[in-house]
């Protein structure tokens, strides 16, 4: 785990290496065990090391014996073992024990080819320095960041934005296409960034190009919802199981200690366990909570894990104050905002995690990949109504009844602001529309906006922006059409959070339950497996029967690790930061939000809405990147 970063081409007259060390410097947090830089007529490549493999002879950038090809790599290759041998079998000799090193000879081998051989988290740049060409490249779910733009004739790239903004030619401005996704969904769509002209390389694309052109965009890995209708949910139980297995067998592949989050949730509760089962043993377990009420504190079922583990629990308590404190500079460390305030939280317990740990196993992509949100139950309880009053087939066959429904509707009791805002109107239209009203954020925050910021917002561009991802064409039933989006979309938001928590104290993260052969299993399942009868999770659950605690297995009361803001805003700190950064002199002259709703919403509502959340984590990273460019 580390940073990268580097410039392609360019005119030749600008200092390449000393920009590219400038970049490094900004990025010192990722990689805080080493640095190097790599250098040739067009291009310049930098590294900052987090050493996790091969601590004595894994230094980056790494050359080729014969110095003709370099690699500056980020992420960790968890299958390297296995392709090291291969290797060695096709003649390879190694000078380092480095997951590096194999990945540098794969690509010497194999070029692209390599990259889907690649069991792992990763963003990496290899250069040719023989003909000048290179080859970019992101993990298939964007686990891994890679940022780049293109400033005087160069190609510049970096693990961060912050990074990217060093060279003098790259201007800070914001991108109101972008802004607009993030008014309505909390994230961005299709590697469009707040920035203006800085692209985010999308999950499961690489990239080549030569000196300071970019010849082509390619997707060598993609999501296959075509559906395995000739096996068993019994077959697809035991084969999720073992892969499960064998994912945390090869993630647990460190020569530095490691933990694991222990959230109280099904996802990471299994993760833990299954980390406990492939390591030493008493394995050290994280857990988060506040204090304000029973409303905002998991610890019970993280304690019942830890101890049916035998695993050493820690937790932190994070306070009003540390928001205010920690904040701003949080939203500088993510480079743009994106999800909701649970991001606080896990910085919080990730300053925890690295006391003890260098590496950290967490159960992200649960949700997304096996059905997890209670907004898919909202949605298919109004497939259900429709079906049976209009007696239709939308999916050819009814996944959900009104009928099998009904027992798991309790799941819904602290959803109901979402159900009357979803039932006020549209009911029973299509697909696509349905659940672009399900997660969209714009009614709550467009009344915060100036009429100038209304006017420019363009809602019929936005939804085609969202068809153009939900309309999947082998996603016919609607539980995949869900699920295609979030995992395309909010699932590279939220291991950009995860990225950012973690890097930003030096703390590697690895989610064992993104490993590509899990997720074409699941997203090839039949429906039903994935969802019977509206179960959330249902093939996940039944997968891991026996690996944790029954009580945490059937729990219903799901957190998803919810801050007390509303509490905090009522007075005290937290109250008066809000007040003194949105109703600033900046921010009232910015001409984004109205002044007087903002007023109004912070002294009168007195609580902590959605629509507040994003507005502050706009206005800080105005301040913060724009402001001061």
């Amino acid at each position: 785990m580390c940073g990268i970063c580097g410039i392609f081409g360019g005119d030749g007259q600008a200092d390449r290496h000393g920009l590219v060390q400038a970049m490094m410097d900004r990025i010192a947090h990722r990689g805080p065990d080493g640095e190097g830089i790599a250098a040739g007529d067009s291009f310049v490549v930098g590294h900052r090391r987090l050493a996790i493999i091969d601590l004595a002879t894994g230094d980056q950038p790494m050359w080729s014996t014969d110095k003709r090809y370099v690699l500056t790599y980020n992420g960790e290759i968890y299958n390297y073992v296995e392709l090291r041998e291969e290797l060695i079998k096709r003649g390879c000799t190694f000078r380092t024990a480095s997951d590096t090193e194999v990945l540098l000879q794969l690509l010497i081998l194999d070029g692209p080819a390599a990259i889907t051989q690649l069991n792992g988290m990763f963003a990496f740049a290899f250069i040719d320095t023989q003909t000048g060409a290179w080859l970019v490249a992101r993990d298939q779910f964007g686990i891994k960041p890679f940022y780049y733009t293109e400033a005087n004739g160069a190609i510049l790239f970096a693990s961060e934005i912050k990074a990217l903004l060093v060279h003098p030619a790259v201007e800070a401005r914001s991108n109101w296409r972008a802004m607009q996704h993030y008014l309505t969904f909390q994230f961005c769509l299709h590697g469009e960034t707040l920035f203006e002209g800085v692209t985010a390389l999308q999950p499961g694309f690489y990239m080549t190009g030569t000196g300071g052109t970019i010849d082509r965009q390619h997707r060598y890995w993609d999501l296959n919802f075509t559906v395995d209708g000739h096996h068993t949910e019994q077959y697809f139980r035991d084969q999720l199981s073992e892969l499960l297995d064998d994912s945390a067998r090869l993630q647990i592949r460190s020569d530095v200690p490691l933990g694991a989050y222990a959230s109280g949730g099904i996802d990471s509760s299994v993760v833990a366990a299954l980390t406990n089962r492939h390591g030493t043993g008493n394995t050290p377990l994280f857990h988060g909570r506040f204090a304000e009420s029973d409303a905002y504190d998991e610890s019970a079922y993280a304690k019942i894990v830890a101890k049916s583990i035998e695993g050493v629990y820690h937790e932190v308590v994070p306070t009003a104050q540390e928001f205010v404190d920690e904040l701003p500079d949080l939203i500088y460390a993510m480079d743009e905002p994106v999800a909701g305030p649970g991001l606080f939280p896990q910085y919080r317990v990730s300053q925890l995690a690295v006391q003890h740990v260098k590496v950290v196993l967490g159960g992200q992509g649960g949700d997304e990949i096996f059905a997890g949100y209670a907004r898919y139950l909202v949605g298919y309880l109004e497939q259900a109504l429709k079906g049976a009053i209009f007696e239709t087939q939308e999916e050819g066959s009814h996944l959900v009844t009104l009928k099998s429904i009904i027992p798991n509707l309790p799941v819904l009791q602290q959803y109901r602001p979402l159900m009357q805002h979803f039932w006020r109107d549209g009911l029973f239209g299509d697909m696509d529309a349905r659940y672009f009203r399900l997660i969209d954020r714009s009614p709550d925050i467009s009344s915060l906006l100036t009429r100038a910021a209304l006017d420019r917002y363009n809602s019929e561009q936005v939804f085609a922006d969202f068809q153009q991802v939900f309309n999947h064409p082998d996603t016919s039933s609607y539980v995949n059409k869900m699920t295609h989006f979030d995992q395309k979309t909010l699932l590279p938001a939220l291991l950009q959070v995860e990225d950012r928590v973690s890097m930003a104290v030096s703390l590697e993260s690895r989610v064992p339950l993104l490993d590509t052969r899990i997720v074409d299993l699941v997203t090839g399942m039949p429906p039903p497996m994935k969802f019977q009868d509206g179960r959330t999770k249902h093939i996940f659950k039944k997968a891991v029967e026996g690996i944790i605690p029954k009580k945490v297995l059937k729990r219903k009361d799901k957190m998803g690790f919810p801050v007390p803001l509303s509490e905090w805003m009522q007075k005290g700190p937290v109250r008066d930061f809000v007040s003194d950064v949105l109703l600033s002199k900046a921010c009232r002259e910015r001409g984004l939000f109205d002044p007087a709703a903002l007023e109004k919403l912070i002294k009168t509502e007195a609580r902590f809405a959605r629509q507040l959340w994003g507005a502050l984590c706009l206005e800080l990273w105005h301040q913060r990147f724009i402001d001061v460019a």
